[in-house]
């Protein structure tokens, strides 16, 4: 017995170097595509960055004020979107709801997906979200890309849950296709929340 422990423990310590010295070899191959990747995400992050900043950020501010409390206490609904491509089954249109997004993968560092949201009235919506990477919309029947008005950075001292805001123009019931996409695993699963923020008079 006392031959047997030093050679378990031995047979445990060659063990343990081989899974390491293993482990690591698939990092060392992806480690040059990682700052690569992670320098797309920061440029595509800056072209977002280009949309004006909403002009009335105090009235947009109670939009978000009242987003935050759904971010925090739900209710919360969590989905996975549509791969690109596919069928969009998965609905967004339920109001004062916190969707918990997750993006499919579509390869090492390609994480995109939509869902569809089919307003019930005409007017401004705020699409909330807790990750700093934007969203494009397109119209369900024709493809065609809605233009989003603005943007607005939340201050942490208003929300620390939520980090974007885009505003943009939607018709009564049309359907909407909010595509998201993303680079970094950490982009790749989000909050969303969408609120009216203003109506067509």
């Amino acid at each position: 017995m006392k031959l047997e422990f030093p050679f378990k423990q031995s047979l445990l310590a060659t063990s343990v170097a081989v899974l390491i010295a293993g482990c690591g070899t698939p990092v060392e191959e992806e480690s040059p595509v990682a700052p690569e990747a992670a320098a797309l995400e920061s440029s595509e992050d800056a072209l977002f960055s280009m949309l004006p900043a909403c002009e009335e950020p105090e009235e947009l501010e109670h939009v978000v004020e009242h987003a935050c409390y759904h971010a925090e206490y739900g209710p919360f609904e969590p989905i996975t979107a549509a791969a690109l491509g596919a069928p969009v089954l998965v609905d967004v249109s339920q109001a004062h709801t916190a969707y918990q997004v997750t993006l499919p993968q579509r390869s090492p560092f390609n994480y995109a997906g939509r869902v569809s949201f089919l307003p019930d009235e005409s007017g401004e919506f705020a699409f909330i979200l807790s990750r700093q990477r934007g969203l494009r919309i397109f119209e369900a029947a024709t493809g065609t890309e809605v233009a989003r008005e603005c943007r607005y950075t939340v201050p942490t001292e208003v929300c620390s849950s939520l980090k974007t805001a885009y505003v943009a123009d939607l018709e009564a019931d049309t359907e909407y296709y909010l595509e998201f996409r993303s680079i970094l695993p950490s982009n790749a699963a989000f909050t969303l929340i969408i609120e009216e923020a203003g109506h067509h008079h």
